[in-house]
């Protein structure tokens, strides 16, 4: 159970896939500015992510390795989630259009999102079990979660804020994700450290 934690915690906080390993950066900037479709996208995102794990986990470790095909994991990976994607995407249109319109062209852009095939490929290389790949899955769809509502939030301040014209728009707004990004340096290493 401890270990579990310390895997999710990890995965939130230490390992964050958007502030520390800079994966997933294109919705982070595209659907940040409101904070209900940074929290919808962040809850898609999440989905796909246990989902992915779920399925190519069994598929690689199963399938492709014990038959000497693991230079197939990439494809096969990214096949599993765009059919993953494909079926979010046809939840939400049926059931919560105003989320699926409001995230737009970065919905199907989940298939394509480097953050979903980086946490599928890092619980090989870091020979997680089943149960311990889905915990660091949800630990990274959470740490995207709360990367996404935090920049929302900040996007928001700028928003109301009196920027020099040189800044406005795109500068302002790296500038902002930068200094979110160095405030999670603070949380190297907490995992090593938090149940020692």
């Amino acid at each position: 159970m401890k270990e579990m934690l310390i895997i999710l915690v990890a995965a939130i906080l230490s390992e964050n896939f958007v502030l520390s390993k800079f994966m997933g950066i294109c919705p982070f900037l595209g659907v940040s500015k409101k904070l209900s479709t940074a929290f919808g996208m962040s809850c898609a995102v999440t989905f796909v992510m246990v989902l992915a794990t779920a399925a190519t986990y069994p598929i690689y470790a199963y399938l492709l390795e014990p038959n000497e095909l693991g230079y197939l994991q990439t494809i096969v990976f990214i096949l599993v989630i765009a059919t993953l994607v494909q079926f979010v995407e046809i939840v939400l249109r049926k059931f919560i259009p105003p989320l699926y319109n409001a995230l737009g062209i970065y919905l199907p852009l989940i298939t394509t999102n480097c953050a979903v095939l980086g946490v599928t490929i890092l619980n090989f290389t870091k020979e997680f079990t089943y149960t311990q790949s889905l915990v660091n899955s949800l630990g990274a769809g959470l740490g995207f979660m709360l990367a996404m509502v935090l920049f929302a939030g900040v996007r928001s301040r700028i928003e109301a804020s009196d920027v020099p014209k040189a800044l406005k728009g795109l500068p302002i707004t790296l500038i902002a994700a930068a200094l979110v990004s160095l405030s999670f340096l603070g949380f190297s290493n907490i995992a090593n450290n938090l149940f020692k």
